[in-house]
């Protein structure tokens, strides 16, 4: 068996190989947590190794951290895929198999806001079918507390706002 510390690398990017879209880091510790397979606070590290080495590239919110495979870390896993006992790789692939719809779900949709150039704040809300943008919108609101409150509606109310501006265009 692996180093533990070589076991969680490899688990990750052979977690990131089995989807087509991001993963969260809360969508990749939940996993690892509950088959109790480290703890919080080594998933984090490993993740920040594997970033660091170029394994993975990530994309921030003010949120989450979305994360993909690099093609080094494609290289990576191939080389190191024997270190995964079937046992993990079958849990990982049930996992998907279980989840994908929701997880995708999860990563498609997302929003996060910046301080804007001149007054106020820009929020950037997005739908994206795996990497095709279906709606991308950037508002500017007056505070940074508008802001918030519009990046946490966006995760529950993004399907009606969607369905409403197409209403609107398309009749």
């Amino acid at each position: 068996m692996a180093e533990p510390n070589t076991l969680y690398r490899v688990m990750i990017l052979y977690m990131l190989s089995k989807v087509e879209y991001p993963l969260t880091s809360t969508q990749i510790t939940d996993f690892i947590l509950e088959k109790e397979y480290t703890s919080y606070f080594t998933v984090q590290e490993t993740l920040s190794d594997l970033r660091t080495s170029e394994l993975i590239s990530a994309e921030s919110t003010h949120n989450n951290t979305r994360y993909r495979l690099t093609e080094d870390g494609k290289q990576s896993l191939d080389f190191f895929s024997d270190k995964i006992s079937p046992e993990i790789k079958e849990d990982i692939d049930t996992y998907f198999r279980e989840n994908n719809f929701k997880l995708k779900q999860e990563t498609s949709v997302y929003a996060d806001y910046f301080k804007a150039a001149g007054p106020g704040y820009q929020v950037h809300c997005v739908i994206k079918n795996i990497d095709v943008p279906v709606l991308d919108l950037t508002l500017t609101v007056q505070s940074a507390e508008q802001a918030k409150a519009i990046c946490a509606n966006w995760n529950t109310e993004n399907a009606e706002v969607y369905a409403m501006l197409m209403d609107l265009l398309l009749k």
